[in-house]
């Protein structure tokens, strides 16, 4: 059991090496083809179109034939993607570049049931700190995707190619690491059979409904702001070496709590500590205001990335207790493909909202967004608590 969640936690760091890549020099690399800001974060938003796209597809391939060749089509398809997005910059080719970052989109959809896979194997005593070391990986990513993004940016020819050359040789590592995975068949099979409730009933559950909002909340507001920040230090005046700076820290951010979160949630309760996310996402926000040098970019942006961190692994955990292995499959797949519909939104809206509005008054109007989703925990609190009282007076 141990072994393989370390398996899943290399992979995992491997593939997020290849998102905070493509997060780090995607608008960049989109913004030295076009003239129109628009359009700058377009490779960065076809990636997460990629990733709403192959969801499903994704979620019936691992359910007809294991995790295993799904998690390996992936890393296969994240080696194609970075040759497919190099061909782009040596063309100067806007929609070849976005093409290679679909499908980088598609690796990351696969790549996204890595943490299911880790709940899949684990006990329940051990399934919160499996899916949070598994996230965890991720803390390799912090240091390896913004260096890579830097060093590959003058690398070959013209800029930023061999960012995404590199991108595919951090794929292929990935397909290594992935053959030495093993699973029960079982596990990843069922959800195929039509057994369990229907799709309906599972998605309308309060319970899988706050979930859900919770980990969207958290990877909207994440991928919006993060997105929109190389693009907005430029503008400020920052270099390109300060910018990615400032991404390793807020990945860090993302991922390191991911050791302790896992212990929190078993601790206090996966609602708690999604409600502490929105609080982080909170103080991100008023950060912002602080000015726009890089100590206020970075402590923004470290707080945006633990808020994450609470809220998605928070909106993980609870998510498990939604549904029956034979549910699984259908469960999985919707909350994904929603989570990376809002992430499509959010990163292909950034670059145009950055423009219209600035940097603190495009954070300043998710506000809203973090009230609703704080009502929403609360009142599921509220609701629980209310289910506990009755019980005992049973």
């Amino acid at each position: 059991m141990h072994r393989q969640v370390a398996v899943l936690a290399s992979a995992q760091a491997l593939f997020q090496t290849v998102s905070v890549l493509v997060m780090t020099v995607g608008g960049l690399a989109g913004a030295q083809l076009t003239s129109r800001a628009d359009l700058a974060t377009l490779p960065i938003a076809t990636m997460f179109l990629g990733t709403a796209v192959a969801m499903f597809p994704a979620s019936a391939f691992m359910a007809r034939f294991g995790r295993r060749p799904g998690f390996m089509l992936g890393a296969f398809l994240g080696v194609l993607a970075g040759l497919v997005a190099a061909s782009g910059i040596w063309f100067a080719s806007l929609p070849l570049l976005a093409l290679g970052t679909f499908f980088a989109g598609t690796y990351q959809a696969f790549a996204q049931f890595y943490r299911f896979a880790a709940s899949e194997i684990a006990d329940d005593a051990f399934r919160p700190k499996a899916i949070s070391l598994v996230l965890a990986g991720g803390i390799v990513a912090a240091l390896l995707g913004p260096t890579l993004a830097r060093y590959g940016g003058d690398l070959l020819g013209p800029l930023y190619m061999g960012s995404f050359v590199l991108l595919s040789v951090v794929s292929a590592l990935g397909l290594c690491v992935l053959s030495l995975l093993k699973m029960p068949r079982t596990p990843a099979t069922s959800g195929i059979t039509g057994k369990g409730r229907a799709w309906i009933t599972i998605v309308t559950q309060p319970t899988y409904l706050v979930a859900l909002f919770g980990a969207l909340t958290g990877y909207g507001i994440m991928i919006l702001a993060m997105t929109a920040t190389p693009l907005a230090m430029i503008h400020h005046n920052h270099s390109l070496t300060t910018a990615a700076t400032v991404i390793q820290l807020h990945v860090l951010g993302m991922f390191l709590p991911s050791f302790f979160t896992g212990a929190i949630i078993s601790r206090i309760g996966a609602l708690w500590v999604m409600l502490l996310g929105v609080a982080l996402l909170t103080l991100h926000v008023v950060t912002t205001f602080s000015g726009i040098g890089f100590s206020s970019f970075a402590l923004a942006l470290v707080l945006l990335g633990v808020g994450w961190n609470f809220l998605f692994i928070g909106g993980t955990t609870l998510l498990t207790t939604t549904y029956t292995p034979e549910e699984k499959s259908r469960a999985q797949a919707t909350n994904d493909m929603v989570i990376f519909a809002v992430g499509l939104s959010c990163s292909f809206g950034a670059g145009g909202l950055l423009n219209i509005l600035g940097w603190q008054t495009l954070n300043a109007m998710l506000l809203p967004w973090l009230g609703s989703a704080a009502l929403a925990i609360i009142w599921l609190l509220f609701v629980n608590q209310r289910i506990r009282s009755a019980a005992i007076r049973t």
